[in-house]
């Protein structure tokens, strides 16, 4: 579990270069992803996939919101980076190789199943935005 976490991290942290975020925000994107990983771990021992996916980007989420309140900035550069361990890239690939290989009801299952991740991750993201939201509202 260790080694997968340092793994999200390096994932998230990396990705963050990539997308351009700030050097100052590194760290935090990969603590966000790495958190996110986490939850995702321990959330899928004990439901789908789909709503420990959902779980875990609420998590990222609601951590984005937090860093981007501690550290003035927006809250996209945490979550966008924050979200990458949970991306469903490797089921997407596997259901265009199964397309492809003409094996389409095995396909459509593995394209479902990403699709249904994908919009878990949508919904969380908003979910997570909807709370920040309302706790601002509500403090001020």
């Amino acid at each position: 579990m260790i080694l997968q976490l340092i793994t999200s991290f390096i994932a998230a942290a990396t990705f963050c270069i990539l997308f351009n975020a700030p050097k100052r925000a590194l760290l935090q994107c990969g603590i966000a992803g790495m958190v996110g990983w986490m939850v995702y771990l321990q959330l899928d021992r004990e439901w789908e996939a789909v709503i420990a996916t959902f779980g875990a980007t609420v998590v990222v989420g609601v951590i984005s919101q937090i860093f981007a309140r501690s550290f003035k900035m927006p809250v996209i550069i945490f979550s966008v980076g924050g979200i990458i361990p949970l991306v469903p890239g490797g089921l997407a690939y596997d259901a265009m190789r199964k397309f492809v290989e003409n094996d389409n009801t095995q396909a459509v299952q593995i394209a479902t199943q990403a699709l249904l991740l994908s919009g878990a991750i949508a919904t969380g993201l908003v979910l997570s935005e909807v709370l920040g939201q309302m706790f601002s509202r509500r403090n001020k």
